[in-house]
């Protein structure tokens, strides 16, 4: 399932992280401290539910999901979203929907690192993570 995601992690890089949470409609406040956020983000499992926990030390936020299973996602930037998670090549793709827009957050393991993408219109931001 998603076993080679499980742990904690640590931002290492992030990119193109501002052009994406101002695309997301975020106000320059809360952009600028997101941009000097470096979280760490554990995932783990319990039966068929994952549960994603985002630390900073400005936000921390949690989701708990079942593959496949849409749900109400508050999200740090306190958008209310319905959002779902599927699996894909062992990639875990988060879609998120609010107010007529989308975005997408794809997570997945490349080189021991975890990738993650988000991506909105054309606009995407990279960020990496080592493991903790």
């Amino acid at each position: 399932m998603v076993d080679h995601l499980l742990g904690t992690w640590k931002s290492t890089s992030c990119e193109n992280f501002d052009a994406y949470m101002k695309e997301l409609g975020v106000g320059l406040a809360t952009r600028k401290l997101g941009k000097l956020a470096k979280p760490s983000v554990t995932i783990s499992a319990d039966g068929d539910v994952v549960t994603i926990q985002t630390k900073s030390a400005f936000k921390n936020n949690e989701i708990s999901f079942k593959l496949g299973e849409e749900f109400d996602e508050t999200t740090p930037d306190d958008r209310k979203t319905k959002s779902i998670v599927t699996l894909e090549n062992g990639s875990l793709n988060q879609v998120q929907n609010w107010d007529g827009k989308e975005t997408t957050i794809k997570r997945q393991v490349v080189d021991g690192k975890m990738v993650v993408e988000c991506t909105m219109n054309d606009i995407t931001c990279t960020r990496i993570y080592e493991k903790a």
